[in-house]
């Protein structure tokens, strides 16, 4: 296989892409782009659509965030020479949609350069080299929840945006179920289910298509005018950042939490597809790790910029990897499928909340796996990790919850006597944790 590239143009891509000396080849890596791509097309209408229910402009949110995904995942492969595809990940998504946007009424902008902060952090820790001393500040078991209470928020939306649930007198309410979306919804969860179970290539795109076809006659969907059409303008969401405004000091749990969804995703996902493709070490490090973090840390940045928040590494990256990718050339060739994306806009815009609720719902409680590390049989460690996950759901307000969970952690080892487990930084967190609780019930 790995004498393939040899002629023509072959060799050149050999010396950029060191395709021989991974063992891998032109045309491997060519499909390893399209199983990755085929595995993570759905970004493109569900945070679109995310968007989109916060105010933002659909069409322009669609081209925002197909050029953030497409600029993102160009660099990481010919700059990291890594398999990778970048997009902006659903629990920072949420957070700005969800918690800031709609719940605490933030302006766009001022959510977005919420973002562009949190960006700006990743980076200063990536250029400085202090990766290790973040994950020591944050306690494990807290660390580990992150991504459940994720989960189950992004679940939450996916139950609401197609009328599963609803707002009643003593909280969330059963929907009406017998309406048209509900029905396409609970049905495309089974659909999800079982396509994942049997690992079919591209689940969540078919899951969408076939729902949306379905959603048709049942009047959920309409056909577009055109299938065809230039990119909508960037106009309405292009450098809408209020970097100054993002810097109140009620804003502070929030850009941690947008920072921390981002740092612990690109760091799990970088060191767990590192080892699927076999360039990490026995300890899950990857050489010149620097370079995957640098890319994902300016991805937040661009995105915070082109109106695609919170950019991350995408664990559907090990798609590629299981089809045999090894180097950048998969994620050029990722990122090449979904620049053609932006000729095809109406395709994406047309599909209906219905379609797009049961991937939303199966990705968040996909997500509640990481709260099995968490010693549940260890009560300093269970509480603040519940508490996360729990305060989010209660609250509907992730800030909160990731508040929650780190200052009780502190006060429960405190009073447990084990202050040797408590990082001297948490100390200096919890005066701004405790400011914020302040705020959020004033």
């Amino acid at each position: 296989m790995a004498t393939e590239h040899a002629s023509g143009t072959g060799g050149r891509v050999d010396r950029i892409f060191r395709l021989t000396e991974r063992g891998t080849s032109v045309r491997t890596e060519a499909l390893a782009g399209v199983s990755m791509f085929l595995a993570s097309a759905y970004v493109v209408i569900v945070v679109p659509g995310m968007l989109a229910a916060a105010g933002v402009p659909h069409t322009a949110a669609t081209t925002g965030v197909i050029v953030t995904v497409v600029l993102a995942t160009l660099f990481m492969g010919l700059y990291a020479n890594l398999p990778f595809v970048l997009a902006p990940g659903l629990g920072g998504v949420a957070l700005v949609t969800v918690t800031l946007i709609q719940h605490d009424h933030v302006p766009y902008p001022v959510a977005m350069g919420m973002v562009f902060w949190s960006g700006v952090a990743f980076l200063l820790l990536t250029l400085l080299g202090v990766r290790r001393l973040v994950t020591r500040i944050i306690p494990d078991c807290v660390r580990l929840s992150i991504g459940s209470a994720i989960g189950l928020y992004i679940a939450m939306l996916g139950f609401r945006s197609a009328g599963l649930i609803e707002a009643g007198p003593k909280g969330m309410a059963l929907g009406d179920l017998s309406s048209g979306a509900a029905l396409l919804a609970l049905a495309g969860l089974v659909l999800v289910t079982a396509l994942a179970s049997r690992k079919i290539p591209g689940t969540l795109l078919i899951t969408m298509a076939v729902l949306t076809i379905a959603a048709i006659p049942l009047g959920v969907a309409e056909v577009p005018d055109s299938w065809f059409e230039a990119p909508g303008s960037l106009g309405p969401v292009a450098f809408h950042m209020d970097v100054l405004g993002a810097l109140k000091p009620e804003y502070l749990p929030y850009l941690f939490a947008l920072f921390a969804s981002e740092f612990f995703s690109a760091t799990g996902v970088v060191m767990a597809v590192g080892q699927r493709i076999g360039i990490a070490d026995e300890k899950g490090e990857i050489p010149d790790v620097k370079k995957p973090f640098l890319v994902d840390s300016v991805g937040v940045i661009g995105g915070s910029a082109l109106g695609g928040p919170s950019v991350t590494t995408y664990l559907e990256s090990a798609a590629g990897a299981d089809s045999g990718g090894r180097t950048g050339l998969t994620s050029v060739v990722t990122g090449s499928l979904f620049a053609l994306l932006l000729l095809f806009t109406p395709l994406a815009t047309m599909i209906p909340a219905a379609a797009t609720a049961p991937v939303l719902i199966f990705i968040g409680l996909s997500m509640l796996a990481g709260l099995r590390k968490v010693d549940m049989s260890e009560p300093t460690d269970a509480i603040p990790a519940a508490l996360v996950v729990g305060c989010t759901l209660f609250w509907g307000n992730f800030g909160t919850g990731i508040a929650a969970g780190l200052t009780a952690y502190v006060l429960i080892k405190a009073a447990a006597g084990r202050f040797k487990e408590i990082h001297p930084g948490m100390w200096v967190l919890l005066p701004f944790l405790l400011y914020f609780f302040y705020n959020s019930v004033h």
